[in-house]
């Protein structure tokens, strides 16, 4: 991890109204995930460790982070491996 974002206070980037619920999958519920949607972690889609939300949570590269939306027409939810 970059030794410099550690020292940045943090913005609440994930308190923020408009920002979907996020969290960091077990690494059970990642082979749980992966085995239910027959991909690798390299298929899923990335974002990167230095992103403020990765560095809110706390995400480690090879990390999976959930992502759940709710809007109008319903919930939905997607998946980004750290890298």
């Amino acid at each position: 991890m970059n030794p410099i974002l550690t020292e940045i206070p943090s913005l609440g980037v994930l308190s923020h109204s408009l920002n979907p619920e996020m969290a960091v999958l077990s690494e059970s519920e990642k082979a749980k995930l992966l085995k239910k949607y027959s991909v690798s972690d390299l298929q899923l889609p990335v974002v990167p460790a230095t992103d403020p939300v990765a560095v809110a949570l706390k995400a480690n590269p090879g990390n999976v982070i959930q992502i759940r939306r709710k809007e109008e027409t319903g919930e939905y939810t997607a998946y980004r491996i750290v890298v």
